[in-house]
C-alpha cells in the first residue's frame, strides 16, 4: 500500500506551482490570499485523497474553482478612488492597464479560457487531459485554446516590437 507524503511536503512540492497558476488567473494582487486559501481547502480534503492521486493536478483544479471565486468577488467589490475613473478596468483597479504593457499585461488581456489554459499548461505543467478535466471539455479544446492563445500573444508581442522600433 502506498503512503502519502505529509501535507508539509505537498506544499513545497507544489506550493510554488500553484503560485504562479494563482497569479496568471487572478493577477498579483490576489494571488497569495487565493494561494492560502486553496491550501487551506487542500488541508481540510488532504486525509480524503487516495494515496496514489495526481496531488498537482487535484491543488491546481482547487486553486482553479478558488480563482474563479476571487474573479466572482471583484466584480462584487467596490473599489475606493478619489475620482470616478473615465473608463472602468476590467480587474477592477484603476489604472491597471497603464500599469505596464509587459507580457503578463498581454495575458490578462488573453479572452478567459485561453488565459487560464495558458496558465495550467505552462505554468502548472499540467497535460491537457488533466487542463480539459479541470475546465469542464475535451483535451481538443484545450490544445486549441492553447494555440489561440499562444498565437494572440505572439501577435501581440509582434505588434509591440514593431511600435518600439518605428518609435
Amino acid at each position: 500500500m502506498e503512503m502519502k507524503q505529509p501535507f508539509e511536503k505537498v506544499v513545497e512540492g507544489h506550493g510554488a506551482t500553484v503560485l504562479r497558476v494563482c497569479r496568471a488567473v487572478v493577477g498579483p494582487v490576489d494571488a497569495e490570499d487565493v494561494w492560502q486559501e486553496t491550501f487551506l481547502a487542500a488541508l481540510r480534503a488532504y486525509p480524503d485523497l487516495p494515496a496514489d492521486a495526481n496531488t498537482e493536478a487535484w491543488l491546481v483544479t482547487i486553486a482553479h474553482r478558488k480563482s474563479l471565486d476571487a474573479v466572482r468577488a471583484v466584480g462584487r467589490r467596490p473599489v475606493p478612488v478619489a475620482e470616478a475613473p473615465e473608463e472602468h478596468s476590467p480587474h477592477g483597479i484603476p489604472d491597471a492597464e497603464r500599469a505596464g504593457d509587459g507580457i503578463w499585461a498581454k495575458v490578462a488581456r488573453l479572452p478567459d479560457k485561453q488565459r487560464r489554459v495558458i496558465a495550467y499548461r505552462y505554468l502548472a505543467d499540467l497535460p491537457f487531459n488533466d487542463i480539459a478535466e479541470i475546465l469542464g471539455g475535451s483535451p481538443a479544446a484545450a490544445r486549441r485554446a492553447a494555440s489561440d492563445g499562444i498565437r494572440s500573444l505572439r501577435a501581440a508581442l509582434s505588434a509591440a516590437q514593431t511600435e518600439g522600433e518605428s518609435a
